[in-house]
């Protein structure tokens, strides 16, 4: 693992850009942070753990919603400067309910427009 750990290149903040790809699908799902222990506990427990820059902890990525990332593959790019993790997603990856957070798609006009569909209602649940 220090092998591993040595040939990254953490930010000056300690983090790293990591990529979740879905391993059926093969959409990209969303594209947080981890910082050293986000990245070893992913790989100790094999479910995607993040580094939530706006709360400042660590978090099991869909510990609130049940959408759990299992851990299949991992890979770094060349540099070392980022990591991607192959996925088994659990029903959505983005907390807005859509499978992915890519669910918006740039039109000719400059506008967007939705191409997925929503899984879950957010407000359900993530009740306050």
């Amino acid at each position: 693992m220090e092998k591993f750990l040595s040939a990254l290149k953490f930010n000056e903040k300690g983090l790293i850009p990591t990529i979740i790809q879905d391993e059926k699908t093969k959409e990209v799902l969303t594209l947080c942070y981890m910082n050293q222990d986000a990245l070893l506990k992913t790989l100790e427990e094999g479910k995607v753990y993040v580094f939530r820059r706006s709360k400042g902890r660590l978090m099991l990525k869909g510990e609130t919603s049940g959408c759990i990332q299992k851990v299949k593959s991992v890979s770094i790019d060349c540099e070392g400067n980022s990591i991607l993790f192959i996925v088994d997603q659990e029903r959505a990856a983005c907390h807005t309910g859509y499978f992915t957070c890519y669910f918006r798609r740039l039109k000719k006009d400059g506008t967007f427009e939705v191409v997925g569909e929503r899984l879950f209602d957010p407000d359900e649940v993530y009740k306050k």
